[in-house]
C-alpha cells in the first residue's frame, strides 16, 4: 500500500513537472511542441531571414519562440490564452530577445495581424479553416507559412485531383496559393499527445490573384464537389441545381446586368479571399453512400419543352463545348474549373 503511495505521488510530480506548473487545455488545443529537433527542423524549413519579421500563432510557454527569435528580426506572437502570455513574458524579460517580442493576447481571428514576412505556427486544429483563409486574405502578402496541422487536413491542404483526399478545401486553397508537405509528426512529440498525428505544411500565396470572383467560383465549386465521384452531366441534371442557375439567370436578365467574370487584383477584398473559408463540412461533405436524392435529375419529359427544358439544354451545351459532360470533379484541377467558370459565365449563367 505504501509503495502504490509512493508511486503515485511519483507520477504526479513528474506531470507536473513536465508541464512546468501549467496546466495545459485540450479544449482550447493547447498542446506544446516538446521535441528540441523538432523544433530546430521546422524553423530550419522556415527559411527565416535575419531581416524577417515572423508572426507565430499559438506560442503556448514559448519553446519555438525562442527559436525564432534567435534567427528573426522581430516576432510578433498571438496567444489566446493569458496564462500562457503571462509565461512568455517571464520567460523573455530581461533577455536580449525581449526587445525583438511582441506578444498579442487575443484571438487570431478576430485580431488585426501587423506586418509580417513568414508565419509560423503551432495551430490549435480546430482553427484549421478559418485561419488557413484568414492569412491568405492577409495584405500586403507575406512570403510564405509554415503551419502545423491535423494530418488529414494537411493531406486534403495538399491533395492533387484524383487523389481520394482531394475536395472543395484542396481546390480553394490551391487556387490561393502554393501548398506543400513539409513532414509528418507523431503524437508523442506533443505534450499532452493529441489523440492524431500531425503535418507540417508550406503555404505560398499566389501573386498576383487569379482573375475570378471568388463567390462566382464558391458556388460553381459547391455544386461539382457535392458529389464529386459523379459526372458533372448528372450534377448540372440535378433539379435544384437547375432551379438555383435559371433563378440567377432570369435574376440577371431582369436586371440587365452581367457580372463581370473577372476582378482586378488591386480590388480584392479580405472579405472577397474569405468567402472560400467556409469549409466547415470539408472533412465529411462527400457523399459516397452511392445514395441518390430522390429528385436528383430532370428528365427531358419532366419539363415538357418549356422554358426550363430550354435553360436545361443551355447547361449542358456549356458543358458539352467543354468536353466537361463526362468528368467528375474528383479529377478537375484549378484551371478546369476556371475555364468550366468562364464557359457558364460566358452565356450569363451565374453561381451567386
Amino acid at each position: 500500500m505504501a509503495g502504490g503511495k509512493v508511486r503515485k505521488q511519483r507520477e504526479h510530480g513528474a506531470r507536473q513537472h513536465a508541464q512546468g506548473g501549467i496546466p495545459f487545455e485540450k479544449s482550447k488545443g493547447q498542446h506544446i511542441l516538446k521535441n528540441p529537433m523538432l523544433v530546430d527542423t521546422i524553423v530550419q524549413k522556415s527559411g527565416i531571414k535575419p531581416t524577417d519579421v515572423v508572426l507565430e500563432i499559438g506560442p503556448g510557454t514559448g519553446n519555438l519562440t525562442k527559436k525564432l527569435l534567435e534567427v528573426a528580426k522581430f516576432v510578433v506572437a498571438v496567444e489566446l490564452d493569458p496564462r500562457m502570455v503571462l509565461e512568455l513574458q517571464r520567460r523573455f524579460q530581461g533577455t536580449p530577445f525581449s526587445s525583438r517580442l511582441k506578444v498579442i493576447q487575443g484571438d487570431v481571428l478576430k485580431c488585426d495581424l501587423p506586418y509580417f514576412d513568414i508565419c509560423v505556427a503551432n495551430i490549435p486544429y480546430q482553427i484549421s479553416s478559418p485561419l488557413t483563409f484568414k492569412l491568405l486574405s492577409h495584405t500586403p502578402p507575406f512570403r510564405c507559412a509554415v503551419i502545423m496541422f491535423q494530418r488529414e487536413f494537411a493531406m486534403r491542404l495538399v491533395a492533387n485531383a484524383g487523389d481520394n483526399l482531394y475536395c472543395r478545401l484542396s481546390v480553394n486553397t490551391q487556387l490561393l496559393a502554393r501548398v506543400s508537405h513539409l513532414l509528418k509528426v507523431g503524437r508523442n512529440n506533443f505534450r499532452p499527445p493529441p489523440k492524431v498525428d500531425s503535418s507540417v505544411v508550406r503555404i505560398e500565396p499566389r501573386r498576383p490573384l487569379p482573375p475570378v470572383s471568388f463567390k462566382e467560383w464558391d458556388g460553381l465549386v459547391r455544386i461539382c464537389f457535392n458529389r464529386k465521384n459523379k459526372t458533372l452531366g448528372a450534377i448540372f441534371r440535378q433539379k435544384r441545381v437547375l432551379s438555383l442557375l435559371e433563378k440567377n439567370y432570369k435574376t440577371v436578365q431582369a436586371l440587365q446586368h452581367l457580372q463581370n467574370s473577372s476582378i482586378n487584383e488591386q480590388n480584392v477584398t479580405s472579405e472577397d479571399v474569405l468567402v472560400l473559408a467556409n469549409m466547415v463540412d470539408d472533412l465529411s461533405m462527400d457523399n459516397e453512400s452511392g445514395k441518390e436524392d430522390d429528385d436528383m435529375e430532370i428528365e427531358d419529359g419532366d419539363l415538357g419543352g418549356g422554358e426550363g427544358s430550354a435553360f436545361k439544354e443551355k447547361v449542358l451545351e456549356v458543358l458539352k463545348q467543354g468536353d466537361f459532360l463526362e468528368k467528375r470533379a474528383a479529377k478537375l484541377t484549378q484551371v478546369d474549373f476556371l475555364y468550366l467558370l468562364s464557359l457558364f459565365n460566358k452565356v450569363g449563367i451565374h453561381f451567386s
